[in-house]
């Protein structure tokens, strides 16, 4: 069951859940740092990746709601697991570049 919106919002605040979104953006920011630069829209991807290793917690601020939406963590919330919340952050991100 999907989360309602005073939870969704609720949950765009929590300080627990948007350190783990941190945690994920920095794991996935590591990534696009090692990937190849043919890949499409590499530019931009280094930039998002750059920025967020310098600024891990705007990065985090600026991705969680868009992660919070995603359809996984709509119907696990704060329980979601790390490996789902990987997607879900990866998703989100991916959307914003």
């Amino acid at each position: 069951m999907a989360l309602t919106y005073a939870e969704s919002a609720t949950l765009m605040k929590d300080a627990s859940f948007v350190d783990r979104v941190k945690v994920a953006c920095l794991k996935y920011a590591d990534f696009i740092m090692g990937e190849d630069a043919a890949t499409p829209a590499h530019s931009a991807r280094v930039r998002w990746a750059q920025g967020a290793h310098t600024q891990p917690d705007t990065a985090a601020q600026n991705i969680t709601p868009s992660t919070v939406m995603d359809p996984a963590v709509q119907g696990a919330g704060s329980a979601i697991d790390d490996a789902g919340l990987q997607s879900a952050v990866e998703n989100a991100v991916n959307k914003f570049l």
